[in-house]
Parts: structure tokens; sequence; C-alpha cells
């Protein structure tokens, strides 16, 4: 699974205290996914049963179910592949908070009110998420150079993925596919190679990455969207081609700058609990 999911800069998963909630933007509006609303409230081990006995519940006891508030979509899950899931909207969501006895309810309301505003408020200035960004990465405790790296490399895949979706790319896992040919040939590491080198689990790897990860990942991505656009690639095979050599392009740079440095790109470096100087590290290329 590629670690940047499709859509991800866009806001489609977005962070109530500690709990990822899934939304996507559907009918002009957001739908969030009811299972992750379920699990921010109640901590619940299988928030999907306890979503099932709910409606099982209602079903008994009103005569409004549950599930007639509910649209499914298609959100990503944690294995990387799309499924149909109970959505609701904002207002819809207000519904469901009613039926579930938790302290977080209020709370959790004032943030669904406060995340659904500002969807509105971006579409009418998109300069407010980057601005949001910015400062969500600031909190977090990243440098402003670093963070201008992150952003930047975020409108360069989106700039990529908006192409592949061009070319007759829109299947998820052939964004995954794709994405790990431009890592391979520029790190001779997968994304999820690079997650377990890193020690990561569900964290997204481009945020533990440091400088010079971040800008050969811009220039495998880049160069892939660049070749694309000249070779004129149409559906899969022709794009996988040019992602590895878009890829390739990053690939050997990095392995220039290498044999001058003395130093390897590749780290096993958290970018914010280790920002001393990179140590040496076993060969990691696949070449």
């Amino acid at each position: 699974m590629s670690d940047e999911l499709a859509g991800d800069s866009q806001g489609k998963i977005v962070v109530f205290g500690a709990k990822r909630i899934r939304r996507t933007w559907h009918d002009e509006q957001w739908f969030f996914s009811v299972v992750d609303i379920i699990a921010a409230l109640t901590d619940s081990d299988n928030p999907r049963n306890y979503w099932n006995m709910m409606k099982a519940r209602e079903r008994k006891q009103s005569e409004v179910q549950l599930s007639t508030f509910c649209v499914q979509l298609k959100l990503i899950s944690s294995d990387g592949k799309t499924y149909s899931t109970d959505c609701v909207s904002t207002e819809a969501a207000f519904r469901i908070i009613q039926s579930i006895p938790s302290p977080k309810a209020e709370p959790f309301k004032q943030w669904l009110a406060s995340v659904g505003y500002q969807r509105i408020q971006e579409i009418e200035n998109p300069e407010l998420a980057q601005q949001r960004m910015r400062q969500l990465y600031k909190e977090k405790g990243y440098p402003d150079d670093w963070i201008e790296k992150r952003v930047r490399g975020i409108a360069v895949r989106d700039e990529l993925t908006d192409e592949w979706r061009n070319r007759g790319i829109a299947e998820q896992q052939d964004f995954a596919i794709l994405t790990a040919e431009i890592s391979k040939a520029a790190f001779g590491l997968t994304p999820s190679d690079y997650k377990k080198l890193k020690g990561l689990q569900r964290e997204n790897l481009r945020d533990h990455m440091t400088d010079l990860e971040l800008i050969f990942t811009m220039l495998g991505e880049a160069a892939t969207t660049e070749i694309a656009r000249n070779k004129d690639a149409q559906g899969f095979i022709p794009n996988k081609v040019a992602a590895r050599e878009g890829g390739s392009i990053a690939g050997g740079a990095r392995r220039q700058l290498e044999a001058k440095s003395g130093r390897r790109v590749v780290t096993r470096r958290n970018y914010l609990t280790e920002k001393s100087r990179p140590k040496r590290l076993p060969k990691t290329d696949s070449e």
C-alpha cells in the first residue's frame, strides 16, 4: 500500500484526539465513517460490532432505523483496499452521536462542526488548507524549512496522482503499485520496506523522512509526471514503465550524492526524534 493515501493530502483523514476518522467529499459535503466515529467515542475494541448492536437496538426501540441516516461510500481501509462503508453527513452524525452514551459526545460535536465549516472556508480560499497544514506540522515540532518541503512534496504528489487518473489509473491498488515502483527505483525500498526500516507501523512514512529523503521523493515523482506526459503513457503498463524510469532518475541522483558525501540518504531516523547527523547504514539498495 502506498504510504501516502491517494487524496489524503486533501483531508480525507482527520483526527479527533488520537483517533483517525476517515471522510470523503460527496454530494457537496463531507461524509464521515460511522465505525470511526464510534471508535473515537467509545474506545471499543470492535467498533463494527458495536455499530451492528446499535442498529439492532434502535430497530427494537424506535421506528426510525439508524441505517437510514447512512450512505454506502468507498473508503480506504487499514489494509490499503477500498470498501463500501457506512458513512454519514455532519447532520446525520449528530443523530448517531445521540445514541452513544459517551463523555466525549459534546467535544466531538464541537469538533465535527468545526471540521465541516473548515471545508467550506477552504473551498472559498484554498490557501487556508495549506496554512492549516503548516500550523499542524509546526505544532508537532517540525521546523519551517522541513514544512515547506513537505507541503511542496504534497503538491508534487497531487499533480502525479491527477496525471495518473487522467491516464486511466483508477484503482487504489494500482496507485500503490506505481508508487512502489518509484520508491524501489529511487531508494531500493518499497514504501512498506521503508516503514519497516524506520520502525513505523500506521504512521505516515513521509512525515518521518529527512530533508534529503523528501527531496529525492519529490524528484522521483516529478520526473514520473514529466515522463508520463512526454510519452503520453496511457493505462497501467506504460505508466508503470514511466514510474520506474522517473524513480531511476532520483535513484541515480541519490547514488551520486552518496558517493560524493560518503553518507547514505536512506536512514532509519525518525525526523522528529533524531535530528543528529545521519549514521552510516548497511546497504539497502536492491540494485
